[in-house]
């Protein structure tokens, strides 16, 4: 492996332990998420759709935050795949990734108390915008940085990256600007992004000038 000057040689280890570290960190946040989840009190003595009913908000926010938990341990699990050594910046780089990550559960329990109020809308965007940041921080440090990768990304292929990581901002934006006026548009622009995200890659991935590429996406 080259050294890149000034002993970083020296600093580089295998991803390993930072995988690790992060796959723990994405499990304990859906299970909290899981554990946010509660049965409605008197539940016998209470018609079930009215049971129902009450835990639509609890729901919704679990459904919400898992899919897009889910899909930010997709984009790591991708990512870390092309990763032959870390360095101390890509430790601490996803170190403060996992710090919004860490309050998903958080911010998904406000939205959970408060569906309809325009703080909590905006509360879970801002969380879901900074991962989206630091998500994007990690993977352009990478690729600025191609000794610490298996393999040099084309161009093309950075750039497809660096879209994948900055679209869902888009979404978290327009959500939290809608937040006052249109709660529940606010609250499906949440649910839908994992969709959007996913039906982007799958656009990429059947476009004949980005298939190559955005095969290493999921």
């Amino acid at each position: 492996m080259a050294d890149d000057g000034g002993g970083a040689k020296r600093r580089r280890g295998a991803p390993d332990r930072v995988v690790a570290l992060t796959d723990g960190v994405f499990a304990i946040v859906i299970t909290i998420l899981v554990l946010e989840l509660g049965v409605p009190p008197d539940l016998p003595e209470r018609p079930l759709r009215e049971a129902i009913e009450q835990t639509g908000p609890e729901l919704t926010a679990w459904v919400i935050s898992f899919l897009l938990v889910g899909m930010y341990w997709v984009w790591h699990r991708d990512m870390f795949v092309q990763v032959r050594a870390v360095n101390r910046d890509v430790v601490w780089l996803n170190l403060l990734l996992l710090l919004p990550i860490s309050l998903i559960p958080f911010a998904a329990s406000v939205l959970n108390e408060y569906p309809r109020e325009a703080i909590a809308l905006r509360l879970y965007g801002l969380v879901l915008t900074a991962v989206a940041l630091l998500r994007f921080a990690v993977y352009a440090y990478l690729m600025r940085h191609p000794v610490l990768l298996w393999q040099t990304a084309s161009p093309r292929q950075r750039r497809i990256g660096g879209l994948l990581a900055l679209a869902p901002i888009v979404v978290y934006v327009a959500a939290s600007l809608v937040a006052s006026v249109a709660p529940d548009p606010s609250l499906v622009l949440y649910l839908a992004m994992p969709g959007l995200y996913f039906a982007l890659i799958t656009v990429l991935r059947r476009h004949p000038a980005t298939r190559t590429e955005a095969d290493d996406f999921s």
